[in-house]
Order: C-alpha cells, then structure tokens, then sequence
C-alpha cells in the first residue's frame, strides 16, 4: 500500500497479501452515501407534503371565497327582485278616513243681541224689564208702583230730553216706578235701533224723563222741587232716572237714600238688559247650525 495526494489506494496484490479482509467487509462509504440519500429525498418528501398541504387549504379558503362571493351575488341578486315598498299590494276594500281640523265656533257675543235691533228679537214690556210686584238689590226692596209703555218718546220727558231722544231715533219709552220710605224713583228706557244711537242720546241729554206717579205713589219730582236725574246707556238701550222725596222736599248732595234708591233702580235695569242678550245667546248657541 502506497499513499499519495489522493489518499490510500488499494490493488489487486493487497488483497491477496491481507487474507484476513474478507469480500464480506461492508462498504462504509457507500452506505454513508446512501443514508444520506434517503435523508434528502425525506426532506424533500416532508417540504413537498408541506407545501401540498398549504396548497390545499389555500385553495380550500379560495373555494370558500368564491363560494361566499357567489352567494352575496345571489343575495344581492334575489333583493335587486324583491318589490319596492311602493309596489306592495294594500289592502284593498279599505279606504283610510281622513279628517280635516276644525276650530269650533266661538261663543255668541250677549251684547251682539241687544246692540241692534236686528238680533235683539226677544219680547219686550214693562213685565219683561220689570217683572213682579218689587225690585230687590242686595239687602233694598223697593215696591213697584205704576209702569207705562209709549211709542212717543217726547212725550214723557222734562226740558230737552224729548228733543234729543226723537232726534236720535228713539223707537219707545218704558217707564216704571219704584218706591221706599218717602223717596221714589221713575226709571224711563228708550229704546233705539242701534247702540250708537243710544249712546249719542246720552251724551247730548238735557233735561231729564217724567216721574210716574200712580200705584201708591203719589206726584213727585214736579212743579220745580230739586230731584236727582242720571242717564246711561248699554247696549241700543239708554236708560234715565229721576229720584226724589213724594213729599216735595228737595233733594240735597246729603240725602243718601234718594242715591241710594236711584243707583239700585238703575242697576238692576242694567241686569235686566244684560240678561236679555245672554238668553238670546244662550238659545242661539243651543241652536241647530243652519
């Protein structure tokens, strides 16, 4: 045996010379070889089953991707088919009801009634002013006495006062009396078409409305003794009294009573007026539209 640069060498006479080399001797080289061998091609096996292996669950997942995407188009698809609201049947056979607010009327006006004689309809006497035999304001009554109704409102005045009423369009005079321990007061109404005019006579009145005597009352407020006189108007009703003692006396700013008696006269007319256009509201009111 000889060594060189490329490492021992064998030949054939070294066989001979070294028996107790058997050709049974295994070749280490070659199967270091070949365990190296089979050591790369399960490598590779191991890295190509790894890369089968992504390759299916990638295409798994993209299967999955497709699928979805094709599902959403269907869905969108199905929805793009489905009807508007618009396009739903209703229920047919059903008409909705439809309602239109409206604002009730408002309440009649009492004072529209007894402003013109055109609404103010309600009978009007000396009974419908005045009814029953006394007048009571508060804790006063006064007994009525002697009551007088006429179309010729001149005729029952004192001074300018019958000027002023026919001049402004006086339709009547109802006049009534009431009495109370020696002092007596006559109230006369005059009645006009308009509330303007009513309120017109007031205000140019002179003079005053004639006492009524009669009914137990005897002649009071004449032949020149000093009585209270008022005149005031509501409504086309103006409404004037004359107050004083039936004794004659003279009336002083200090007696109290003839104040008294010809305030509480006056008042209660006042009432009665108000009273008739509130029951002419009232039954309009209670009307049927028409």
């Amino acid at each position: 045996m000889s060594f060189g640069q490329g490492g021992p060498s064998w030949g054939p006479g070294d066989q001979q010379r070294n028996p107790q080399h058997s050709p049974q001797t295994p070749d280490w080289t070659a199967l270091a070889d070949a365990s190296a061998a089979r050591g790369r091609r399960k490598k590779w096996l191991l890295i190509g089953g790894g890369v089968l292996a992504t390759a299916a669950v990638g295409a798994i997942v993209a299967t999955a991707v497709v699928s979805a995407g094709k599902g959403a188009d269907s869905a969108d698809k199905n929805a793009s088919q489905l009807p508007s609201p618009e396009a739903l049947p209703s229920k047919s056979g059903e008409a909705i009801p439809s309602f239109t607010p409206k604002a009730p009327a408002p309440p009649p006006d009492p004072k529209d009634y007894i402003s013109s004689s055109k609404k103010d309809k309600a009978p009007l006497s000396a009974n419908t002013l005045f009814p029953g035999p006394n007048l009571t304001v508060g804790d006063h009554t006064y007994a009525k006495g002697a009551t007088h109704r006429t179309t010729a409102c001149g005729s029952v005045t004192q001074g300018a006062l019958g000027a002023v009423l026919v001049n402004n369009g006086c339709g009547q005079v109802i006049r009534a009396t009431f009495s109370k321990g020696g002092v007596a007061v006559t109230i006369g109404v005059a009645v006009f078409d308009t509330e303007a005019q009513a309120q017109q006579a007031v205000k140019q009145s002179s003079g005053g409305i004639a006492s009524l005597s009669g009914g137990g009352v005897p002649t009071f407020c004449r032949n020149g003794s000093v009585c209270r006189r008022v005149g005031n108007s509501y409504g086309r009703y103006a409404y004037f009294t004359v107050g004083g003692f039936t004794s004659g006396k003279n009336v002083a700013q200090s007696d109290a009573n003839v104040f008294t008696a010809g305030d509480d006269v006056a008042e209660f007319t006042f009432r009665q007026i108000v009273a008739r256009g509130q029951a002419q509201a009232s039954a309009a009111a209670g009307a049927p539209a028409g």
